[in-house]
């Protein structure tokens, strides 16, 4: 039975993490181990995979399209550093919103144990994406050094950013992971969004380039201001904009509160459907 005060309480989806903390661990290295078992190299990959992907875009934005930023950033590299910046946040982003649909029908042996907690699930997926985006600012931050000579120290501002991130996104997983167990179509759904919520937003542009009247409209995508945090200290060497990334974070947190008390509703029909 679910409890009334645990919905009541909007802390409830931290609390959950904070009890099961070993075990969402536990699931998420399972997770990323099991992605490259049987690789020849195994964990590496997730290392050479974004390394990878920052020379492809170096090559082909700078060499081949020869593209720039804006008229204040020329140089061909720093536009590949300015992209990737944006790419692992939108790469974490829909790694998380593709698999949550599918979460729960996937792990049905886990519906039929009354004692497992369900809701870690969404945690452990975070958790694994958490670490590739880990991996990938590592790789960014590398690049940076060797092409650019030095890093800014706002960087240290970044798992701020994140953390004001982390709640919707794993709001997001406990939406759709329940969705998904009565809508089976939504995993085929959510590829076509995330695709367009990744142009939608200052990804492979400036918001700039926007015309004014329409810039602010941007914001209605979640990923815009994290992207725009993220490369003011990753890559411009500023502090983000600490209002906007605030009131990002209560918006995000009351989005993950709404978002669990639906997943605890719902689950007790997860076993009839599945």
């Amino acid at each position: 039975m679910i409890s009334t005060y645990r919905l009541r309480d909007p802390s409830s989806p931290y609390k959950v993490l904070a009890r099961h903390f070993a075990l969402v661990l536990q699931l998420a290295r399972r997770d990323v181990v099991g992605r490259y078992r049987g690789s020849f190299i195994g964990l590496l990959w997730s290392f050479f995979n974004p390394l990878l992907m920052l020379g492809v875009y170096t090559f082909v934005f700078g060499l081949i399209f020869k593209s720039r930023w804006n008229d204040q950033v020329s140089g061909h590299v720093e536009f590949a550093v300015i992209l990737f910046a944006g790419l692992n946040i939108n790469n974490m982003f829909a790694e998380c919103a593709n698999r949550a649909p599918t979460l729960i029908v996937e792990n049905t042996n886990f519906v039929k144990k009354v004692v497992f907690p369900l809701e870690t699930l969404s945690w452990s997926t975070l958790g694994s994406a958490l670490f590739h985006l880990l991996v990938s600012t590592i790789v960014l931050l590398i690049f940076s050094l060797v092409v650019r000579g030095s890093v800014p120290w706002t960087m240290v501002y970044f798992p701020i950013v994140v953390a004001a991130f982390i709640p919707f996104v794993v709001g997001l997983i406990w939406l759709l992971s329940s969705l998904g167990v009565f809508l089976r179509d939504l995993k085929q759904a959510m590829g076509i969004i995330t695709m367009m919520m990744m142009f939608l937003a200052p990804i492979f542009y400036p918001q700039s380039l926007i015309p004014e009247p329409y810039q602010k409209l941007l914001y209605l995508n979640p990923l815009t201001a994290i992207v725009n945090a993220s490369r003011d200290v990753l890559v411009w060497g500023r502090a983000p904009n600490w209002g906007l990334l605030g009131a990002y974070a209560v918006a995000a947190c009351l989005f993950a509160w709404g978002s669990f008390c639906w997943f605890e509703r719902t689950r007790k029909g997860f076993a009839d459907v599945l």
